[in-house]
C-alpha cells in the first residue's frame, strides 16, 4: 500500500562531505529533502534516471568516491555487502536514507533516459499495482532534477528561456499537477523519473512544496505528494 511520495533533487551536494564550504549555503536543502523523505515508511521504492532501466535491491552497498570523497553508502540497514557501482540515483537515496531512517530498506528502480512518455507512465502505473499488491506501508522517493541550464555558470550552459519551463516544474511538483509532469521536454534531467511519478500518482491527495531552487544553476525540488 502506497502511504507518500517525497521527491528530492539527485545532487551530490547534498552530501556535507563533498559540498565543502557551500554546505552551509545547501542546509535549507538538505533540510527540506531530510523532512521529505522523513514521511516515507520503513520500506522505500526509489525511483530515479540511469543509463538503463534496473533494479537495485536493499543488500547493495556503493561509494561516493566518483564524486570526490569516498563515502560508503548503503541501500539498508546492514552494512556487509561489497562495495559495486551504483547510479547517482541510488547512491543519493541510499546516503538520504541513512540520514532519515537508517532502519529503512530502499529498493531502486532504475528507468532509462531515452523512454518516451507513454512507456515512463505505463512504468509508474506497474509499478503502483505492485505496490498495492503488498500489504505493507511502502513509501516512494523520486530522485530527480529539473534542468540543469538555469543560469551563466550552470553545467548545461546557459538557456535564459530554460527558467520557464523549470518554474512550470516547480510549480506542476508543488500542486501535484501529474499533466504538466506527462508535458516536460526532454531538457529536463530527470524527465523520465518524473513522467514515472505521473503513471504512479495520477491524482494526488494533496502535495506539499518543501523547497525549490537552483543553486549552482540546477533546478532542485524537494516536497510530498499524498496518494
Amino acid at each position: 500500500m502506497l502511504t507518500a511520495v517525497a521527491i528530492i533533487p539527485s545532487a551530490p551536494l547534498l552530501v556535507p562531505q563533498l559540498a565543502g564550504a557551500a554546505a552551509d549555503e545547501l542546509m535549507e536543502l538538505r533540510d527540506a529533502v531530510f523532512a521529505s523523505a522523513a514521511t516515507l515508511p520503513d520500506q522505500w521504492i526509489c525511483v530515479g534516471v540511469a543509463g538503463a532501466d534496473a533494479v537495485i535491491g536493499p543488500e547493495a552497498a556503493g561509494t561516493l568516491a566518483g564524486y570526490g570523497v569516498d563515502v560508503r553508502v548503503t541501500l539498508g540497514p546492514t552494512d556487509t555487502g561489497p562495495l559495486t557501482e551504483l547510479p547517482l540515483c541510488a547512491l543519493i537515496s541510499g546516503w538520504v536514507r541513512a540520514q532519515v531512517a537508517p532502519q529503512a530498506k530502499a529498493r531502486v528502480h532504475c528507468f532509462a533516459a531515452t523512454h518516451d512518455v507513454a512507456t515512463a507512465r505505463r512504468l509508474g502505473a506497474d509499478l503502483r499495482a505492485d505496490i498495492e499488491r503488498s500489504d505493507a506501508q511502502i513509501g516512494v522517493l523520486v530522485v530527480a532534477d529539473g534542468l540543469h541550464t538555469l543560469t551563466p555558470s550552470a553545467p548545461g550552459g546557459h538557456d535564459p528561456e530554460s527558467v520557464v519551463t523549470q518554474a512550470a516544474l516547480d510549480d506542476a511538483l508543488a500542486a501535484g499537477d501529474a499533466e504538466v509532469l506527462a508535458a516536460l521536454p526532454d531538457g529536463v534531467v530527470g524527465r523520465v523519473a518524473y513522467q514515472v511519478l505521473a503513471g504512479l500518482l495520477p491524482q494526488p491527495r494533496g502535495a506539499q512544496e518543501r523547497y525549490r531552487g537552483a543553486p549552482y544553476g540546477v533546478g532542485y525540488f524537494a516536497g510530498v505528494w499524498r496518494p
